[in-house]
């Protein structure tokens, strides 16, 4: 009888033979496409040891999900080098809905090109091919990938002791972590190999996993290692799920996202344009963007004035000394524009406001009974984004902040929190998004905060334990995020699911208790007993960027605004063009309340006029023929093709007003009584 070891097993101890894989224990679990043996990712023939705790994974587990997408990014490359024998590997990892793969290859990628290699991978799926882990020394591994110059290089980064060979590339660590080199080998059913390459696992089973619940997507340049002083390779990104009918809500999903893109409809709606002739990420914005970003400004100017803030205002440069003091060159200088020459000086663009707010608290003694004291401004700042990263207004190199920094004593700390995260989840309301979770950024726990952090580990646990604190009382979702604080302090995220789904990180709440410090701007106040405290600096942005917060809402709503931010409310269509001067009565009448009209007196014809308003997205149509005039009456029709006739001129002006002011949509006409 073969000797016995003593496995765990969902929690339940189980004595099974020696040799005895994962696949085994799970071979009536068919989800299950990798196991966690000892908290480590393993293939599922991993062989088992006395006193393992083993877990099942599956496609409905995100490190299931990746484990699938990495092998599909396999197939794509055994793929490429089918048809392609001259390409060279570069990395190939799991991202967010999918993988990518980079390869050297003489040509890049033509859509034919992508639709044959797709082709070429639903071959190898429907072979049945099996993953196979085989362990290599550094040297044998350099000798057998000799004609793949990128999988040596990742190997030599090991060799020289490299740490996190993932910071050279996204997914390098992919490749190449772990003390030990392997390399899988795609087996043919008869044993033969029919492709390998560098990796570090784990794998599915069988490519049979994969099914037709793929898809290559699409091909891009990429830098190797993510710099321009390297070659520039080309990136072929692909999607995969666990079934055809998941594939295809994804793939509609893509098809909302691409009709919502904010680009495309900041020029459908001529909200606003990015010129060549200003450059990369800086925006420009038309009359009727400006009419969203005026309301939205005016909005959160009245709200941080209600909330007890008081308005500054700083300039666009600063001596870069300035920077220095607030630890913004030392820890993020690569985000911040090159010096300027100022009679003989170094002067810096601004990336952040809290520097100039900082000497605006210093500027005279500060008592306890003054604080909280809270700054707000519109500051506009400018980061050095890469020019790969910059996307429409969503991420841009110069922009606005509603920025505002709280004063505090560490007593009243957690009440300022609070404070700012019910103005925060208030705004965000306001704007229609109501879905959101929390996310606690941190100082991780692995050596980093030596270098990338500053404070004591005493501060950084005190600011951390009241960020969570606040954040649990709100009974949202709180997820970790360990190691993604700022350099001098932990902050929470606001995470916001738009109309479709998606989540994007809105506004930030941050606690820094270095700023204020001797070492930096030495900020003090007179405590009741006479002595001098230290204050608590609390940084928030509601908006973030007003820019991204525009393009947010453009996907959010697809261009048809709440009728307050619309930037017409009111678009007059006249039947005949015998009807423009009565109708323009009715919309000045209108403008006098203040309400944003437009009358179309276009040549067009009153059925295309109809559907340039309805690709314009204004809420309100306002119609009027002879029965209207007639009546002193106006038909309205709305964003969804609904219409209301014979309506009187006072309550149809009414009717315009109430959905201003109640900040909602009205997109059809009332029900019948």
């Amino acid at each position: 009888m073969p000797a016995q070891i003593t496995i765990t097993v969902a929690g339940d101890e189980r004595s099974v033979a020696q040799g005895t894989t994962a696949a085994e224990i799970f071979q009536d679990e068919r989800a299950v496409l990798v196991a966690r043996v000892g908290g480590e990712l393993r293939d599922l023939a991993h062989v088992l040891s006395d006193g393992d705790v083993v877990e099942g994974i599956t496609a409905a587990d995100q490190d299931g999900l990746d484990v699938l997408r990495h092998s599909c990014a396999h197939v794509l490359a055994q793929a490429v080098q089918q048809i392609h024998p001259k390409a060279k590997l570069g990395i190939g990892p799991p991202i967010r809905d999918g993988f990518y793969y980079d390869f050297d290859v003489e040509e890049p990628f033509t859509p034919e090109d992508l639709k044959a290699l797709e082709k070429a991978m639903q071959k190898i799926i429907n072979e049945g091919q099996t993953f196979h882990r085989r362990e290599i020394s550094d040297e044998a591994a350099l000798a057998e990938l000799s004609d793949e110059p990128y999988k040596c290089e990742l190997i030599g980064l090991k060799g020289a002791g490299e740490e996190d060979p993932e910071s050279y590339g996204e997914g390098a660590s992919v490749e190449v972590g772990g003390a030990q080199l392997t390399i899988y080998d795609n087996l043919r059913r008869d044993g033969s190999v029919a492709w390998g390459d560098l990796c570090r696992g784990p794998h599915i089973p069988s490519t049979k996993l994969l099914g037709n619940a793929f898809k290559v997507m699409r091909s891009a340049a990429a830098y190797w290692r993510g710099s321009e002083k390297n070659p520039q390779l080309q990136r072929i990104y692909g999607t995969a799920w666990p079934t055809k009918a998941e594939l295809k809500e994804y793939l509609d999903r893509l098809a909302e996202a691409e009709k919502r893109d904010h680009r495309k409809l900041g020029r459908e709606l001529d909200l606003y344009s990015f010129p060549d002739e200003i450059g990369s990420g800086l925006p420009v914005f038309h009359p009727k963007g400006g009419v969203i970003k005026r309301e939205m400004e005016d909005y959160v100017r009245r709200r941080h004035i209600e909330e007890g803030f008081e308005y500054v205002g700083t300039p666009h440069i600063a001596k870069e000394g300035l920077f220095h003091t607030s630890g913004h060159l030392p820890y993020y200088g690569e985000g911040m524009f090159a010096p300027l020459d100022v009679d003989g000086m170094d002067y810096r663009l601004k990336a952040m406001n809290c520097p100039m707010h900082n000497l605006i608290y210093r500027s005279k003694q500060r008592s306890y009974r003054e604080l909280p004291l809270r700054l707000f401004e519109f500051g506009h700042v400018y980061r050095h984004e890469k020019s790969g990263v910059i996307h429409g207004l969503t991420r841009v190199r110069g922009f606005a902040q509603d920025d505002s920094h709280s004063y505090v004593t560490k007593e009243q700390a957690p009440d300022e929190i609070r404070h700012l995260l019910d103005f925060v989840l208030g705004l965000l309301r306001d704007f229609g998004l109501d879905d959101f979770y929390l996310e606690l950024s941190t100082r991780d726990d692995e050596g980093e905060s030596s270098t990338k952090f500053i404070g004591s580990d005493e501060d950084w646990a005190e600011a951390t334990a009241v960020l969570e604190q606040v954040c649990s009382e709100t009974g949202l979702e709180l997820v970790p995020d360990p190691g993604g604080a700022a350099y001098y302090g932990p902050k929470v995220s606001v995470q916001a699911r738009d109309a479709i789904g998606r989540t994007w990180q809105m506004s930030t709440i941050q606690y820094d208790f270095n700023q204020p410090s001797p070492d930096r701007f030495a900020l003090e106040y007179q405590a009741a007993d006479g002595s001098r405290q230290q204050p608590v600096m609390i940084h928030s942005a509601k908006f973030g960027s007003i820019e991204r917060f525009i393009g947010v809402l453009v996907e959010h709503y697809a261009g048809a605004f709440p009728v307050w931010l619309s930037p017409v409310q009111v678009l007059g269509v006249p039947v005949a063009e015998e009807y423009n001067d009565y109708l323009w009565d009715v919309l000045s009448q209108m403008r006098a309340k203040g309400i944003r009209v437009e009358l179309d007196e276009s040549d067009d014809r009153f059925p295309k006029k109809i559907r340039n308003a309805s690709k314009a997205k204004v809420p309100f149509t306002l119609i009027a023929g002879e029965e209207d005039r007639g009546n002193n009456a106006v038909s309205f029709r709305y964003r969804d093709g609904s219409q209301e006739n014979g309506v009187p001129i006072g309550a149809a002006i009414a009717k315009v007003l109430a959905a201003i002011e109640g900040k909602g949509q009205v997109t059809s006409a009332p029900a019948s009584d």
